[in-house]
């Protein structure tokens, strides 16, 4: 057996206009938290659009395990104020006005986005397959949002605290349903500085056999 660590059989000089947008898109990609946006909201046909392209991620035997809901106006206001009750025991330790504080930023987080996405996974009741492949295929759809947002400059994140994951989960959810958290999206500022964080070389990640 022969086992080569090349960092990669393709120059980046060869690769075509087309393939460097797209990689571009995909390593633009980052997490914008939503202290970080700015009060935009995103046009219907384009949130629908970002919801198709959710729809298109791959997923074994066609079950299509997702489900999303979309929570706007009144909602965010609502699950901040959700937030400020479910951590209210967590901050008991700090001094009054520090819990006031935190209790007040955790109200206020959501105001920004422009919506949240609750995530769902939707097990198959006919095929039986794997959990962790229909969890594998919701966040393929979860990651085909976040590109789509990137490439319309929408600033977004996955939540999956429990926080998060017990907000949606009061949306009478069915037995074969379980919530996987809250998608944030908003508009950032173009100002908003790059990440800075790194990547591991391919190097010491990917071996080829031949």
């Amino acid at each position: 057996m022969k086992i080569k660590y090349n960092a990669s059989k393709i120059k980046q000089s060869e690769t075509s206009d087309k393939l460097k947008k797209v990689s571009r898109n995909i390593r633009n990609r980052r997490s914008v938290f939503a202290n970080e946006f700015i009060k935009k909201e995103i046009p219907d046909k384009l949130l629908e659009e970002i919801l198709i392209n959710a729809t298109w991620a791959p997923n074994h035997k066609m079950t299509e395990p997702w489900r999303f809901i979309v929570f706007k106006g009144k909602y965010l206001k609502e699950y901040g104020e959700y937030m400020a009750k479910y951590y209210t025991n967590f901050y008991s330790e700090l001094s009054p006005e520090d819990q006031k504080e935190k209790l007040r930023y955790l109200a206020n987080y959501p105001l920004n986005a422009a919506c949240l996405i609750g995530v769902i996974m939707v097990r198959n009741t006919k095929i039986n397959l794997p959990e962790w492949e229909e969890i594998a295929a919701v966040s393929s759809a979860v990651q085909n949002i976040a590109l789509t947002c990137t490439a319309h400059k929408i600033g977004n994140y996955w939540s999956t605290k429990g926080v998060a994951i017990d907000y949606v989960a009061q949306f009478d959810l069915a037995e074969n349903e379980k919530s996987l958290g809250l998608l944030y999206l908003g508009y950032h500022p173009e100002d908003l500085k790059s990440s800075k964080k790194k990547r591991t070389h391919l190097s010491k990640k990917v071996i080829y056999l031949e």
